[in-house]
């Protein structure tokens, strides 16, 4: 039985407060939706995906458990945009089954532990309308920084700010999302330069649909 924990959202409040708005440049390809579709973006951090989503005419909600991310997010979206931003547990939101067309879950799930994976895997399908479709990206275990910190659980790391990360295989992915029907899972690497070195950055991209 997954044994679950209140969230804290300490180490996030914590480096948005020493650092500012921790997400810039350029975003993911957006998904191909028509307007007026509800999405649904968990962890929205500052706002670096939810703005460009409202501008394809969606009706957002974006949510984050950490307040200092909310805040951000709020400030970032001009006051002639509309859409929906609160903080809430990713976990078991505050909506009603069966509710949006789509939901976008980019860089946050790999920051939980297996347990809160399950839970949320679970509420994604619940909130999905027949036909809804999931958006899934996290870093893949062939990207340069796994292996980094300290293993807290197989294959999830935490580093000097307290955060953890999981890096994920595609079956690992396909499993994880086993109650939805997979349209691709797939491994997406590209290189990186830093310093005049290159280094490996791998992210895993699955779509499914309920």
């Amino acid at each position: 039985m997954d044994i679950l924990k209140k969230p804290d959202p300490g180490p996030w409040d914590e480096d948005y407060t020493r650092r500012g708005a921790l997400w810039s440049g350029a975003i993911h390809v957006l998904p191909d939706l028509p307007p007026g579709s509800r999405v649904l973006e968990l962890g929205c951090g500052n706002g670096k995906t939810a703005i460009p989503m409202i501008l394809q005419g969606w009706d957002v909600i974006a949510l984050d458990f950490s307040p200092r991310a909310v805040a951000f997010c709020r400030k970032a979206i001009p006051d002639f945009l509309h859409g929906q931003v609160m903080i809430a547990d990713a976990r078991w939101s505050p909506f009603k089954s069966a509710t949006f067309d789509a939901i976008l879950a980019i860089h946050v799930i790999a920051h939980m532990y297996a347990p809160d994976r399950n839970c949320v895997a679970r509420e994604i399908t619940r909130l999905l309308r027949p036909g809804g479709m999931l958006f899934f990206c996290e870093f893949s275990s062939d990207d340069f920084r796994f292996g980094k910190g300290h293993e807290t659980e197989e294959a999830t790391f935490r580093r000097g700010t307290g955060i953890i990360t999981h890096y994920f295989s595609e079956k690992e992915v396909s499993d994880l999302f086993s109650t939805l029907t997979p349209v691709s899972v797939t491994k997406h690497p590209w290189l990186m330069r830093v310093r005049g070195c290159s280094l490996v950055r791998s992210e895993v991209h699955g779509i499914f649909t309920r």
